[in-house]
C-alpha cells in the first residue's frame, strides 16, 4: 500500500531547516516539499533552487492559506512562531514549528489554544536535540532504580558563545526576536524534564556582562538586555533539588551536561560530538562510561515522527505543544524570579 501523500510548505528556511528538516522530509516516501517563503523573494529563490522546491511564495500568509499544501514547516525565528502557527492551523494545515516554541508564555498558550481548537490536526514543536541519542538508556536506568531516589540534579550549559563583545549582536540577544528565551535554558530544561519531570519551584538570578554589541544594520552599537549568565535553584515535587548554570561568557566552561544524583548512584550525561553516559554506585571508586552501541542509540527523526502522526501511524512524542508550553512556563518563571528576587511556584497561577 502506498503512503498517504503529504505536501509541505516551508515558512522560514534558516540553517536548521536546510540542514535537518528539508533533507528529513525528502527522505520520506510520499512527502513533497511544494513551496517556500523565506525572508525575501531572493532568499526564497536560492532555497528553491538549492533543493528543487517548485514554488516560491512572497508572503507567508499566502503560503499557509494555499490549498496546495497539507502541512507547514515553520523555520523562522521565535517572533513569528505564534502568528504563523495560528494562521496555519486556522487554514486547516498540520504544523511543525521550530523551537523555541514562542517568545514568551502568553504566545505559547495562544498556540496551544489554537492547536486544541483543531484536534484533528498534528501540531508539533521541534525538540531539543540533546538526549535523543541516549535518552532511552537514561530512562531505563531510572526505571530500574539505578540511582535510587533522586536527591539532586545539575544542568550545565556554560561556554564562550557570547564572550567576544566585538562580535555583532546575535538574534538570540534581541528580545524583539527571541523574547524571554535565554541562552540554552529552554533546550537543556526540556531535556532533563524528559527524565525527571517538571520542578515545582524556581529561584533564579541573572546577569549581563556585555551590555553592548555591534549591529551592522545600524553601523553602530545596540544595547543588550537578554542575560548572558543565569543561575537557578529548583525543587521537584518529590523533594529533589536542582542547580542550573547557563552562561555564554565563560572561557573553558563545562559545556552542556546533566547530572542526576540519587540515594544509590549517579548518572552523568555529557553532550559533545557524541553523547556520553557515565554511571557509578557506592564502592565503584569512580564513574565509568557506559558503552552504548550505535545500534542501540536513538537519534533525530523529527520529520518522520511528524509525518507519521499526520498519517495516524504514531503519536507525537518529541515535542507536543503541551510539553513545550511547560518549558516556556519555566523560562517565564526564571525571568519573573530574577526580576522579583523571590522564588516562583510552578505551575504559575
Amino acid at each position: 500500500m502506498s503512503a498517504t501523500r503529504v505536501r509541505v510548505g516551508i515558512v522560514g528556511a534558516g540553517t536548521n531547516t536546510r540542514v535537518r528538516h528539508i533533507p528529513g522530509f525528502r527522505a520520506i516516501p510520499g512527502v513533497e516539499i511544494v513551496s517556500v517563503s523565506n525572508r525575501s523573494t531572493a532568499s526564497s529563490e536560492r532555497v528553491a533552487n538549492e533543493f528543487g522546491i517548485p514554488k516560491v511564495v512572497e508572503r507567508w500568509q499566502d503560503l499557509v492559506a494555499s490549498p496546495d499544501i497539507d502541512a507547514v514547516m515553520i523555520g523562522t525565528w521565535p517572533n513569528m512562531h505564534c502568528d504563523v502557527t495560528c494562521a496555519a492551523l486556522a487554514a486547516g494545515k498540520h504544523v511543525l514549528c521550530e523551537a523555541r516554541m514562542a517568545r514568551d508564555l502568553a504566545e505559547a498558550q495562544r498556540m496551544l489554544a489554537a492547536a486544541k481548537s483543531h484536534p484533528k490536526l498534528t501540531a508539533q514543536i521541534v525538540p531539543s536535540p540533546f538526549g535523543l541519542e541516549v535518552g532511552s538508556r537514561i530512562q531505563t536506568l531510572i526505571k530500574d532504580n539505578f540511582i535510587g531516589q533522586l536527591r539532586e540534579y545539575v544542568v550545565l550549559g556554560a561556554d564562550d558563545q557570547f564572550w567576544d563583545y566585538s562580535r555583532p549582536i546575535h538574534w538570540r540577544q534581541d528580545p524583539v526576536i527571541s523574547g524571554k528565551n535565554v541562552l540554552t535554558l529552554g533546550i537543556m530544561h526540556e531535556t532533563v524534564t524528559r527524565w525527571i519531570g517538571n520542578p515545582s519551584q524556581v529561584l533564579s538570578q541573572t546577569g549581563l556582562f556585555e551590555t553592548e554589541r555591534p549591529d551592522p544594520a545600524i553601523n553602530g552599537y545596540r544595547e543588550c538586555t537578554i542575560p548572558d549568565s543565569v543561575q537557578i535553584l529548583t525543587q521537584t515535587p518529590g523533594g529533589a533539588r536542582g542547580l542550573y548554570h547557563l552562561s555564554g561568557t565563560v572561557l573553558f566552561g563545562p559545556g552542556k551536561q546533566i547530572h542526576l544524583y540519587g540515594s544509590r548512584g549517579t548518572i552523568k550525561v555529557v553532550f559533545g560530538l557524541r553523547e556520553q553516559v557515565f554511571v557509578g554506585h557506592h564502592g565503584h571508586g569512580e564513574l565509568k562510561e557506559i558503552d552504548i552501541p550505535q545500534a542501540d542509540r536513538g537519534g533525530w527523526r523529527v520529520e518522520a515522527e511528524f509525518i507519521g502522526a499526520i498519517r495516524g501511524e504514531e503519536p507525537v512524542k518529541y515535542t507536543t505543544f503541551e510539553d513545550a508550553v511547560k518549558y516556556m512556563e519555566f523560562t517565564e518563571a526564571v525571568a519573573r524570579s530574577s526580576e522579583l528576587k523571590t522564588a516562583v511556584k510552578l505551575p504559575m497561577a
